[in-house]
């Protein structure tokens, strides 16, 4: 079997007044992250790790900010498209693990939901997808509630025929 891995990294600003959207979960909490989409920094990781893995670019060539297309979308709607774009390449999705590093607020209770969303975008078993979350033990932007990051590694295999 062809297996292949990516890995996807993303980071966004913490603004007050903004929703606060990971995984697909709108998350009750003062701040939201600012960006051009919904600003999902666990989606985008794991778009970029998806899309690595196929060698398919980035999420900035597939969907560039500025692209009126694209403004205050949601991630979940993108995802959707690195599905078929895999697909379309002869890939199906192995394996996700990804990890959001935030200070707050508290991830555990949204997480279930956050794998259910993935997987649902991604028409794989949740089983395929993790999803964690960390600190930054107050350290650094992260640990001072300025933004929030993820990671995300995948794993895609190639369907018959490649």
């Amino acid at each position: 079997m062809n297996f292949r891995t990516g890995i996807g990294y993303d980071v966004h600003p913490l603004r007050e007044g903004l929703p606060l959207v990971l995984g697909g979960v709108e998350i009750s909490f003062s701040k939201g992250l600012a960006g051009y989409s919904d600003a999902d920094v666990l989606l985008h990781a794991v778009m970029d790790a998806l899309l690595g893995a196929a060698a398919l670019g980035d999420i900035g060539i597939h969907f560039p900010p500025g692209d009126s297309r694209y403004k205050g979308i949601s991630s979940l709607l993108l995802l959707k498209e690195v599905a078929r774009l895999l697909k379309d390449a002869g890939y199906a999705v192995s394996n996700i693990d990804s990890t959001i590093v935030a200070q707050c607020p508290r991830l555990s209770p949204y997480i279930a939901a956050m794998r259910q969303n993935i997987a649902a975008a991604l028409n794989v078993e949740e089983s395929l997808i993790s999803v964690k979350a960390t600190t930054t033990e107050k350290l650094g932007f992260i640990g001072r509630q300025e933004g929030i990051a993820a990671y995300a590694v995948a794993m895609i295999v190639a369907t018959e025929g490649q």
